[in-house]
């Protein structure tokens, strides 16, 4: 498993985060070690077997544009009038070889390997993570040089994958932006050829070239990381200062000149108090961790709660929670709720927050509680939607 120290280690942990980190592109090689494998040629055979995904879910493209899903799929319509595009392996196999790439979003979500290491670089960078699978055959470049709006860590799995990095044109380009980035001109400033296990970071709005030139298939996988600009922030702080009734009251757009003006040095006042707090961009992280939804899953069939049985085994799903403890008491906060438990539930809550499964018997040995009380409080976890139960039910 691909957990958060695993990717601090390759990454570099703080240093990297300090040095690199939204500033220069990095590559880590694997030297030969072996590494988990979160997905082989089998495992995505079976993914477009076993599901109906469609564009722009799943789709090749070529040359920066995508094939149309009836270059290698049949519309079929079963009697109930359900329509889905069912690919077809002659026609997939063709079009792949002509040149195209194959491209499946968020594979995190249907393929258990790839979601556990994406909890853990969610923990590593603290912000949510989506996963793209993508596989080409031939030297042909699938998407042309382009930029994303989102850093991105690169696994390579199988095969191997030339990346021609051009860099930035513009600084801190957004999704939302009022200038669109001028292509780049020249000779890449990396030209850099990844086999498996290699890693490869880069920031966003840097420019690249991506081509399976090497003679071999290659598959890869790309970790996307949401940004958090200040547009994000100001967003939130927008919202957090509805406390003030200065905010929440009607602009006068009808007043005179003097209560327009005074409306504004009001408005100003409330934005620069909450600026001045130091605290604030604390305040705004803690937030972003403790509302965001995390990776929901079901705890079937405990519908009401969780037996107190040692053998069931339970695990997080909000890759980010926050611990928060006093000397009285200490508080977990996730997917949008908060809880607050007696000081022994601490170190149960500190193992969960981790990221792997435990067993209630690990929580309860980590804790010192009993195996009821274990239960008790993984019951109040899961119904609030930030622990889910994985295995060990009957």
């Amino acid at each position: 498993m691909i957990d958060s120290a695993s990717w601090a280690e390759r990454l570099g942990g703080d240093t990297f985060l300090a040095q690199t980190c939204f500033r220069a592109h990095k590559v880590i090689r694997s030297n030969g070690n072996a590494h988990p494998s979160l997905l082989a040629w089998g495992d995505l055979n079976e993914i477009v077997a076993a599901h109906r995904l469609e564009p722009p879910r799943m789709r090749l493209s070529r040359a920066g544009e995508a094939v149309p899903a009836t270059a290698y799929s049949i519309l079929r319509t079963n009697r109930r009038g359900v329509s889905w595009y069912q690919p077809q392996p002659a026609d997939f196999h063709a079009r792949l070889a002509e040149g195209a790439s194959l491209v499946i979003d968020a594979i995190e979500q249907i393929h258990p390997p790839v979601r556990e290491a994406a909890a853990g670089l969610e923990r590593f960078f603290r912000t949510p993570v989506q996963v793209n699978a993508y596989a080409s055959w031939t030297a042909e470049e699938g998407f042309g040089t382009h930029w994303d709006d989102h850093d991105v860590v690169v696994l390579q799995l199988e095969g191997s994958k030339r990346w021609k990095i051009y860099g930035p044109t513009r600084q801190a380009p957004a999704w939302r932006d009022v200038e669109t980035p001028e292509v780049p001109t020249g000779d890449p400033i990396a030209d850099i050829v990844l086999t498996p296990g290699d890693v490869l970071y880069l920031p966003r709005g840097w420019w690249h070239a991506v081509s399976a030139d090497q003679g071999t298939a290659s598959l890869h996988l790309t970790f996307g990381l949401a940004t958090q600009t200040g547009a994000e922030f100001l967003g939130w702080l927008r919202d957090d200062l509805r406390a003030s009734l200065t905010v929440r009251a009607d602009v006068p757009r009808f007043g005179t000149p003097e209560e327009r003006a005074d409306y504004l040095a009001a408005v100003r006042k409330d934005v620069l108090a909450a600026l001045d707090d130091p605290a604030v961009l604390d305040r705004w992280e803690r937030t972003l961790d403790a509302t965001h939804p995390g990776r929901p899953r079901l705890s079937l069939p405990h519908l009401t709660g969780v037996p107190a049985e040692p053998g069931i085994t339970v695990q997080a799903t909000v890759p980010r929670a926050r611990i928060d403890q006093d000397d009285q008491a200490v508080t977990f906060a996730g997917a949008g709720n908060e809880w607050t438990f007696a000081l022994p539930v601490a170190p149960l809550l500190r193992l969960l927050a981790g990221g792997p499964p435990a067993t209630l018997a690990d929580l309860a040995a980590e804790s010192d509680l009993t195996l009821v009380q274990v239960s008790e409080v993984v019951s109040e976890l899961v119904a609030g939607q930030a622990v889910a139960v994985v295995g060990g039910s009957s």
